[in-house]
């Protein structure tokens, strides 16, 4: 699988990425973000984007209603700080498959790359206030 990792911290970026190389059946692509979109490797062929929705230059779920107009299928993945269904709510509503808070485990996060990557939505928090 070959996914793009888009966040503006790079020990994020860095800690998402290990736990999903771990695994060893993924090509994992990173964007810093720090300097806005323009800055973000040239997408190719994804399986799946993580996308951060709290960025400097760049906010996440304007990002994924901006994939959705060009890109309908490759699936996102918001991930947050922010443990709030308003949040979530929005994540959902910006084309976004799934949410997870960056609090979550790597057993979580595993669980909800292969969710999407199954065509199943992943909202876990959807009850949270």
């Amino acid at each position: 699988m070959r996914l793009l990792i888009a966040d503006d911290h790079e020990l994020t970026r860095r800690g998402i990425r290990s736990v999903i190389e771990a695994r060893g059946d993924a090509d994992v692509l990173e964007a810093e973000m720090e300097s806005g979109p323009s800055k973000s490797p040239s997408r190719g062929t994804l399986d799946l984007i993580i996308l951060d929705i709290s960025m400097p230059l760049c906010d996440g779920f304007a990002a994924a209603r901006e994939i959705r107009k060009i890109d309908r299928n490759t699936p996102i993945l918001s991930v947050s700080l922010t443990r709030t269904s308003l949040f979530v709510d929005v994540a959902r509503k910006s084309g976004a498959n799934g949410y997870l808070t960056k609090t979550a485990s790597s057993g979580v996060l595993l669980e909800a790359v292969d969710s999407i990557l199954c065509s199943e939505d992943f909202f876990p928090l959807e009850s949270v206030s």
